[in-house]
């Protein structure tokens, strides 16, 4: 086999074989929305974002029922990088220290549970 052909082949196997890796361990989470109402009451989201995430107390908090479960969890993933990352982090110290301690399973069950909710937001279209 020329040397060319050989490293085509041995290529091609890596790329079978690193594609078959990526497939078993990118298994995605299917979020829990009970799980997430639990971690909302747990943290006592309300006390800021008021009674069902929808009144929040203050015009300084955003209204977040209904919101889209990917904005939500990044939002929630840059509160957790900090302002430490101009790049991607948001920086409050209250909602920095309210999701330190979640995993990303939780940050996904937390933001399915918040668009689950029915709110008031309005989507421009």
């Amino acid at each position: 086999m020329k040397p060319s052909k050989a490293l085509h082949t041995s290529f091609k196997a890596a790329c079978a074989a690193a594609a078959l890796i990526g497939m078993t361990v990118g298994v995605a989470h299917a979020a829990d929305v009970s799980n997430g109402k639990a971690l909302s009451d747990s943290h006592n989201c309300a006390a800021c974002h008021g009674p069902g995430l929808n009144k929040p107390v203050s015009g300084e908090y955003p209204r977040l029922a209904g919101q889209h479960a990917s904005y939500i969890y990044w939002a929630l993933r840059q509160y957790q990088i900090g302002g430490n990352n101009p790049n991607f982090g948001r920086n409050n110290a209250i909602m920095a220290a309210q999701v330190q301690s979640l995993s990303q399973s939780d940050l996904k069950d937390l933001a399915a549970y918040i668009e689950s909710l029915d709110g008031s937001l309005v989507l421009k279209k």
